[in-house]
């Protein structure tokens, strides 16, 4: 895939809310962050059940992935932030490669968040089918709610060339669920045109 062509994906696929605008707050959630969570007991694991009205996926996210951003991923599942919230985007690769699909905005639009951003942290991990990782603009610490799961191995070559997109765990349970989210027809925008809604989150510590 051509440089400018990634470029481009990139843009306009995992791209959250810009840092310069106003993010939005949670249509449903009580109780839920305004702001950064404090960060979650570093040797610590959760997973996130994601109800969707395609079925259930289960995330496991270890803290020490990304103790800033998984804390937040965590805190706004706790507080049914993401309580019938839509994957507003399905994206493929220029060669038809399936790429990620990407939720997380109360908006629905691509351009709204929790009402706060979080700080950058170093990337740890690598991407691969099965991942999630926040979803960001191109400024720094623009981080809010928005996060994706990566399709495909092959989608490492572009999110590698970025590795600005925060890794927080990977679907040990449903990936056929997040398959048929990617399957659902979409328009030319990668907006599925009758977008999956999540209905629940549980968030439970993980086994040891």
């Amino acid at each position: 895939m051509r440089a400018a062509a990634v470029a481009l994906l990139l843009a306009t696929t995992l791209s959250a809310c810009s840092a310069t605008a106003t993010p939005s707050g949670s249509p449903s959630g009580v109780g839920c962050p305004t702001s950064q969570p404090p960060t979650l007991d570093i040797g610590a694991s959760y997973d996130i059940a994601f109800e969707t009205t395609l079925g259930t996926f289960i995330v496991r996210l270890p803290v020490s992935n990304s103790p800033i951003a998984v804390s937040n991923l965590t805190a706004l599942a706790q507080c049914h932030f993401y309580d019938n919230v839509i994957f507003h985007r399905i994206a493929y690769m220029e060669d038809g490669t399936p790429f990620v699909i990407q939720g997380g905005d109360p908006t629905g639009t691509g351009a709204g968040g929790p009402g706060y951003f979080i700080k950058d942290e170093p990337v740890i991990g690598a991407y691969r089918r099965g991942v999630i990782a926040m979803a960001r603009s191109s400024q720094p610490d623009s981080q809010g709610s928005q996060f994706f799961v990566v399709l495909d191995d092959a989608a490492a070559v572009p999110l590698e060339r970025a590795r600005t997109y925060a890794i927080l765990g990977e679907v040990i349970s449903g990936m056929e669920v997040v398959d048929a989210i990617a399957a659902l027809e979409r328009n030319g925008q990668d907006r599925p045109i009758d977008p999956p809604m999540i209905l629940s989150t549980v968030v439970t510590p993980s086994a040891p």
